[in-house]
């Protein structure tokens, strides 16, 4: 009895299974049934469905995959329209263009690959200087540059007249002397070299957006504005003119990649040299 017991439910468990198999078999099926056919090309959903934007609506996301069915469609009514048009000459161009193409990914990705390993990317400033040196007229400024000292405080600001006066004098000790009213400014820049154009110190002091550019791109020791936010005091210390040679500062970034660029050729010859020097030596390589 115990034995008949067994028999049955192992039938029972069978019979579930096999069952089980036909739901995932037809829901396999359902899930490979393309959504679009040209003659005997399929387009399976699975093959759009990273192109469907994700946050859009529910008809949205209809006209988009309608759009996607369509392309598709005529992508391949045109290949095979092509395919039973193309002479067999050709066929062989294309197939050269295809096998040259190939070739070029193979090789450009492996050369890529080495320069990664090999390629030295450190450049000395003594490099950089030597480059600007030799090359300096190939830096001509587009634009002209100024180098400048800005403060900004509240109108009503209580030592606004001792901070005028300190702003305005060219003694170093004055000068230092203003380091004690930075936290009770609203901004300010000093003693900072960098080069900017007239268009960054129009945008950064309003005041002076109607300023010509004659009148920025000249050293002033002193120039004041006001208005309902506060004063603006400015001091145009150096300036280089349109055409003028741009100093290494402007220029450094520019100069690396050209460095960069340089060695990058200098070591793909030298990879090409190798390479051609290996096959003769193990004589992979024969000319006839």
């Amino acid at each position: 009895m115990k034995r008949s017991i067994w028999t049955i439910s192992l039938l029972l468990l069978t019979v579930l299974g096999a069952c089980d198999l036909i739901t995932l078999k037809k829901q396999r099926t359902q899930e490979e049934k393309p959504i679009a056919s040209v003659y005997n090309k399929h387009l399976y959903k699975r093959d759009i469905a990273n192109l469907v934007p994700k946050n859009i609506s529910k008809q949205d996301s209809l006209v988009f995959v309608k759009g996607l069915i369509n392309n598709w469609a005529k992508k391949q009514l045109f290949l095979i329209k092509a395919e039973e048009n193309i002479t067999e000459v050709n066929s062989l161009e294309i197939e050269k263009l295809v096998n040259d193409y190939k070739a070029s990914l193979y090789i450009n990705g492996y050369k890529e690959k080495l320069i990664k390993q090999k390629l030295d990317t450190v450049v000395s400033e003594s490099e950089l200087q030597t480059y600007y040196l030799s090359h300096k007229d190939n830096f001509k400024l587009s634009e002209g540059l100024l180098q400048y000292d800005y403060l900004y405080f509240d109108k009503d600001h209580l030592e606004r007249e001792e901070i005028v006066k300190l702003f305005k004098s060219d003694d170093v000790e004055d000068r230092e002397s203003l380091e004690k009213f930075l936290l009770s400014l609203k901004s300010y820049r000093l003693h900072d070299s960098t080069w900017v154009s007239v268009r960054s110190l129009k945008s950064k002091i309003l005041p002076f957006a109607n300023e010509s550019k004659e009148n920025l791109l000249k050293i002033s020791k002193f120039i004041q504005k006001e208005d309902s936010l506060g004063v603006y005091l400015v001091a145009v210390n150096n300036i280089l003119q349109k055409n003028q040679v741009a100093p290494l500062s402007e220029v450094e970034g520019q100069i690396r990649q050209i460095i960069l660029h340089k060695r990058k050729l200098e070591l793909i010859r030298e990879i090409e040299k190798t390479l051609i020097n290996d096959a003769i030596q193990n004589k992979n390589f024969k000319e006839y």
